[in-house]
């Protein structure tokens, strides 16, 4: 049997480390952090115990991958589903629900990711998150953000900031009313993206003209 190439050994490479990131997703939203082990990780990947510290240093740069190709997952689907659209209100308005959707539909998961960010691990760049950074970026240029790179940055912390108000335990904000200050703040309609169900909060207008981003749009800016 002749040895296989080298594109095929990293294609399964590849495979392997997503099987990985996937099984990491299903088990720490079934169990938790804690009670999700590298071993049940890798057992739920049909992998080798080791190739997990082949791949990733530790335990929480394994989370924080699997989150963040969690997320540029949806965000990708997001952005790209039907009916196709190159308007950029509605892009950035696809990318902001895709995001509040995660931290509704996967509390367990997301509680423990921002837990980690927040704690002593900090921010862990991944390529993963590179690739989130460049979906959010875009959504930014497509919008006409005139500085798509401070713009992108400002995008992140609000997003970060409404998904931990959505999660806080004992006092956790409406996703609906979370959606209609983003919305708000870069001029879109609150019919655009996926509107959640139900009629939006008190005082939200429902269209507006559109227009490009400005200084009024984006608000104080510090």
């Amino acid at each position: 049997m002749s040895p296989r190439s080298p594109s095929v050994n990293e294609e399964l490479r590849r495979r392997s480390r997503e099987r990985l990131l996937s099984a990491t997703i299903e088990l720490v939203d079934e169990r938790g952090y804690e009670a999700a082990t590298l071993a049940d990780i890798a057992d739920r990947a049909g992998s080798a115990r080791g190739l997990v510290s082949y791949y990733f240093p530790g335990k929480r740069q394994l989370l924080q991958s699997a989150v963040h190709r969690h997320m540029h997952l949806t965000l990708a689907a997001a952005v790209e589903r039907e009916p196709r659209t190159e308007d950029g209100r509605e892009l950035l308005a696809r990318a902001i629900d895709a995001v509040l959707g995660i931290a509704r539909d996967r509390p367990t998961l997301m509680r423990t990711h921002m837990a980690g960010i927040l704690t002593g691990e900090g921010f862990i760049p991944c390529p993963e998150q590179q690739r989130l950074a460049e979906l959010l970026r875009e959504a930014m240029v497509r919008y006409g953000a005139p500085d798509p790179n401070a713009d992108y940055l400002m995008l992140r912390a609000l997003l970060m900031g409404a998904v931990v108000a959505i999660l806080l335990p004992g006092a956790p904000m409406p996703l609906e009313r979370l959606r209609a200050e983003l919305f708000q703040r870069y001029g879109l309609d609150w019919e655009l993206g996926v509107p959640p169900g139900g009629e939006p909060p008190d005082g939200t207008p429902l269209s507006r003209a559109a227009h490009p981003l400005t200084p009024q749009t984006l608000g104080p800016q510090g």
